[in-house]
Parts: C-alpha cells; sequence; structure tokens
C-alpha cells in the first residue's frame, strides 16, 4: 500500500495556529497540537497561497492533504469540519479537526540476517528505532529504519547487505499496523592491504599513521581518521583515501591512497596587536618537509618594540610520527619593557612524547645566555644548562568560543654549576584552566597560574626566569608585567614566587557575541605577597579566525590610573 513520508516546512508554519494566505481568503485550523500541528501545517503549506478559497473542490483538496498528514503520524480516522466566515472584506475558513483514535503497532516482524545480527550497533538501532509492539505507528520512523540500516551496513563494512522485505500494513478499522522488515547483511569485510601513491615520504612513516591494522573489521570512520593523521602531518598538499569497493575480494576491502606532496617553502606574514606587547609584525617561514623521513623546520620571526624575537624548529618524527618526535630549538629574543632589558639566546633538544591518557610530556636540555640589566641595581650575563621536564593537556569542544574545555600544564627546569651552569637554581611553573557552559548562552571561565623559583639568591635567577604579572591574560586592570618587588629606587627586580586566579562569566547577547564581567586576584612576591585585585566587563567575539577578547578593566588596588583597556584575538585557554 502507498506509505507517506512526513514533509517539514520553515518553523514560521510550524509555530502558526492561524496562516494569512491572501486578501480574500484565510485559514484557521484548530483541534491539532505538538507533532500533529506541525506537520499538518507542513501539509498545508505545500498547497499555492493563490489556490486558497472557501469552494468545494479547495476543502476536498485541503481535506485530503490534512488527512495524509495525520495518517503520516497513525491517525487514520479523524474528523474534520468546515466552517466558513465573513471577516470584513475577508473570508475566513475554519477548520476543526478531531484526531482520532491512534493506529499501534499489532504486529513488528524485523529480521537482520547475516554478521550484523549480532552486531551490537544494529541491535541498538533496532532496538531505538520507535516500531516496537505497542508503538503508535509513524511513517517516518518506518522510512528512517530502513534508510539506517543501509547507510549502518555501509559505514561498517557490510558491502553485499541487502533489503528483502519491507513491508507495512494497515487495518484502519482496528486502528492496528502491522510491520516486517527483513534486512540480510551478508559478510562484514575486514580491511585489506593499504597501498599509497605519489607520496614523496618514506613508506614506513606513512604506515605508522594507519589508524588499523589489516586484516580490522571495515569501518568507514578510520578511514577518516587515516585522512585527519595524513593531513595533521603537513606533508601533502592534496589526500585521498577510499576502501575500493569495487575490488573487494575474499572478505576484505583494500585501501587505496593518492597523495600529492607539499610545496617545499610556504611563507606566512602578519599583524597582530595585543595590548601587552602593541603591535606585531610576524613572518614565518615554514618547510613542511625537507626529506623522505619527513623532518620539518620552521623560523618564526615577530617584531614588536616590547620584545622582538626570531626562533627555529627542527623537527624530527620518531615512528609514530604525530605523536614522538624530536625538536631542536634555537631562538634570540630582546626585552625591553619596563625596567628589563636583556637580550637572552637558547639552543635546546626536546624530546616529545603523547601518552595514551592524551598528555603531552616533553624531556629538554636547553642552554641559555643571557645578558641584562634588571631595575636600577643589577646587571650582568649569566650562562646555564637546564635539563627540564613538563606534561600539559588541553580538551577543548564547541568551535571558536568552545561550549567545554580545559587546559592543564606543569613545567620544572633545574641548573646547577655541575652540569655548567653559573648558578644553581629549581623553576617550577604550573597552569590550569577550565571552560564550561550551561543553557547554550551561558559560558564561565575559571584559570589559575601559579610558579616559584627556589635560588640562594635573586641575583642568581635571569630576569626572564623571574615573575612579573599583569596584564592580559594575568591581572588586568594592571600593564603588563608591572607587578613585582621592587628595589631600593622603586623599579621592578622581578618575584621569586607568583600566583594568580581568574573567575569570568559570560552571556550571549547576540548569535557570536558574548558580554562578560571578570574579577582577577593574585601577586608576584620574594618574601611575603601583596594581593591586589581587578575586575571589569568585556566583549567577547567569536570571529572567524578565533575568539577576540576587549576588556575594560579596573584595578581596584591602584592608587592612579585605575583603567585598563585589553585587547586580545586567540584562544582563552
Amino acid at each position: 500500500m502507498k506509505t507517506h513520508v512526513m514533509r517539514y516546512s520553515l518553523a514560521a508554519f510550524a509555530l502558526s495556529v492561524t496562516l494569512p494566505v491572501s486578501a480574500a481568503t484565510s485559514l484557521e485550523i484548530t483541534g491539532v497540537k505538538g507533532k500533529l500541528k506541525d506537520n499538518v501545517d507542513a501539509y498545508v503549506s505545500a498547497i499555492p497561497e493563490k489556490d486558497y478559497s472557501t469552494s468545494l473542490r479547495f476543502r476536498q483538496q485541503l481535506e485530503g492533504e490534512i488527512r495524509d498528514a495525520l495518517k503520516a503520524l497513525g491517525r487514520y480516522n479523524p474528523t474534520i469540519s468546515f466552517t466558513d466566515s465573513v471577516d470584513g472584506d475577508n473570508s475566513v475558513l475554519k477548520v476543526a479537526i478531531k484526531p482520532g483514535p491512534k493506529t499501534v503497532i499489532a504486529k513488528s516482524d524485523i529480521q537482520i540476517t547475516g554478521d550484523a545480527q549480532d552486531d551490537p550497533d544494529v541491535i541498538e538501532l533496532v532496538r531505538n528505532s520507535g516500531l516496537g509492539l505497542g508503538k503508535t505507528l509513524n511513517h517516518g520512523k518506518y522510512e528512517s529504519l530502513k534508510s539506517s540500516l543501509s547507510s549502518l551496513a555501509l559505514r561498517k563494512g557490510y558491502f553485499d547487505a541487502e533489503l528483502l522485505t519491507s513491508r507495512m500494513e494497515v487495518a484502519p478499522s482496528r486502528n492496528e499496523a502491522y510491520i516486517t522488515i527483513e534486512f540480510a547483511s551478508g559478510a562484514r569485510y575486514h580491511f585489506g592491504k593499504t597501498t599509497f601513491k605519489g607520496s614523496q615520504i618514506d613508506l614506513d612513516r606513512l604506515e605508522s599513521l594507519i589508524p588499523y591494522e589489516e586484516g580490522d573489521p571495515y569501518l568507514a570512520s578510520s578511514l577518516g581518521e587515516f585522512n585527519q593523521r595524513l593531513s595533521n602531518v603537513g606533508w601533502f598538499s592534496s589526500i585521498f583515501v577510499g576502501g575500493a569497493v569495487a575490488q573487494r575480494h575474499d572478505e576484505e576491502i583494500p585501501v587505496n591512497v593518492v597523495l600529492s606532496p607539499q610545496v617545499r617553502n610556504q611563507v606566512e606574514t602578519g599583524i597582530g596587536y595585543s595590548t601587552d606587547v602593541g603591535v606585531r609584525l610576524k613572518m614565518n617561514w615554514h618547510k613542511p618537509w625537507l626529506n623522505s623521513a619527513g623532518h620539518s623546520l620552521d623560523v618564526k620571526t615577530e617584531l614588536s618594540t616590547v620584545q622582538p624575537k626570531i626562533e627555529a624548529v627542527y623537527k624530527i618524527p620518531l615512528d609514530d610520527v604525530l605523536n614522538d618526535y624530536y625538536q631542536v630549538v634555537g631562538g634570540i629574543r630582546y626585552v625591553d619593557n619596563h625596567d628589563t632589558v636583556s637580550t637572552e639566546y637558547s639552543l635546546g633538544l626536546e624530546r616529545h612524547w603523547r601518552l595514551d591518557s592524551n598528555w603531552k610530556r616533553v624531556a629538554s636540555l636547553r642552554v641559555l645566555y643571557e645578558d641584562y640589566n634588571q631595575g636600577a641595581e643589577e646587571s650582568g650575563v649569566l650562562a646555564m644548562v637546564l635539563p627540564g621536564l613538563s606534561y600539559d593537556r588541553t580538551r577543548v569542544r564547541g568551535g571558536a568560543m568552545p561550549t567545554w574545555g580545559d587546559k592543564q600544564m606543569i613545567s620544572m627546569e633545574y641548573s646547577d654549576p655541575a652540569l655548567g651552569s653559573d648558578t644553581r637554581l629549581f623553576h617550577l611553573r604550573g597552569r590550569s584552566a577550565w571552560i564550561r557552559s550551561w543553557a547554550e548562552d551561558h559560558r564561565g571561565l575559571v584559570r589559575i597560574d601559579g610558579g616559584a623559583v627556589f635560588a640562594d639568591r635573586l641575583e642568581d635567577v635571569p630576569p626572564s626566569m623571574r615573575f612579573f604579572v599583569g596584564g592580559d591574560n594575568s591581572l588586568r586592570g594592571y600593564s603588563y608585567e608591572s607587578i613585582a618587588p621592587r628595589d631600593s629606587e622603586g623599579r621592578l627586580r622581578g618575584g621569586k614566587y607568583m600566583l594568580t586566579s581568574t573567575a569570568e562569566y559570560q552571556y550571549r547577547v547576540y548569535g557570536n557575541w558574548w558580554g562578560a564581567v571578570f574579577y582577577d586576584y593574585g601577586s608576584a612576591w620574594n618574601d611575603s605577597p601583596d594581593w591586589l585585585a581587578g575586575a571589569g566587563v568585556g566583549v567577547r567575539w567569536a570571529s572567524p579566525v578565533g575568539p577576540v577578547r576587549v576588556d575594560f578593566a579596573w584595578g581596584l588596588d591602584k592608587d592612579k590610573d585605575k583603567f585598563q583597556l585589553h585587547f586580545v584575538l586567540g584562544p582563552e585557554i
């Protein structure tokens, strides 16, 4: 028999009780609500407005549409009555509907044969189909189950699957429906051999990116993950990963990968701004692959008034190319900020791991040479050899303005004359931040940042390893790195300890625009902290290139110049 599938309309139709149709005639439909009303409105909206009238012919057409709409949701015996009236120059056709009793499923014979009969995803799909005994008949759910079975079969490698029987019978006089579905899945195929074409990278490097083993059950999502991994390494300009279904044999699907090499040199320029460091000019030179082993080189240059710098990173992937690798890192940074004038030269070797827990671990050995003047009383040159260890993890969900996320980081470095350093110290730093959302329009951000450096004298600590707080991502309402212990002439010396915290509430005002209120609290100190607070309001915009933040902040413990404007483009955690 003919089946009817629910048709959907714009929300404006679904929410309208009275449908204005023309200057001559309007409709008023009563007696249905919820999904029944939505479906009736959807069907009626398919009739052109110019055809609306109070004629017998139109009433018959309208009644047919309404009956079809109700049948789709299991109401086969409605009562529909019409009355018309005149409202000024317009006529009104009123339609009163009594939906009648529900048609329930009296027989549900859904059979799955083949390997899929024991597949938990298929079993769950049938269980949640809404087609069990005693359920109200819904034509849409019947059609949805058939299409979902076929779609799931393709995603999970049942390439010989076939819908042998699909029958829905209705006895309107008894308000009963009888459903019969027989789905033969056949055998589930497995991953066969993976072949690569067009790659400039060694085969063992590529094979380390495969997220499945040969012989594993086929899963389309695994091919999607494989494609993403190939994209993440940055070696290729185009990537195609596909199961060769037409070449399947012996219950195996070969996988073909076609690649095109990325250009060997990429140059990126840009301009940025934040209230911490002002205007920044950037130029990055990237060589995504240097050889067939997949080595890469990045050179990043940043010019600003406060701290221009250049950094080079040479990356050497290991067996697991995405998660395990070495990096050789070198750079020069010049700092001229408040009472610090410093030139830093550094060279280091890093070993990176991504652990099963999704934490990233980095073991490093860094050589630091720093020539500095700090405040009115300190100047010097320090050479240090710094072995270090760090752990960090970032988890976010929800796009440019994450609805959920957290970031944790802890790092430590040690210096000792026995290693060739000029001084002995231990440097510890930890950060943690959380984002949580509720009711779609509300977000909360909590952040805490702390550090300590243990040394016999502050003079033994280079300025780059001392603590200064204040600024966009620290204590808003205070200028960048303007808070720290001072010397006898009132100039900044820097601190051995630091702790800052942030609590922020955000509310979606409209679309991608959010308002914020915040409170920051913290200090940097040597002997005892002098706690300071900042508070204010802000605007957040989830722009196509990332979150844009503008904050109007007040330093609550400042004697003068309490107001600060902060502007940042970049992630919140």
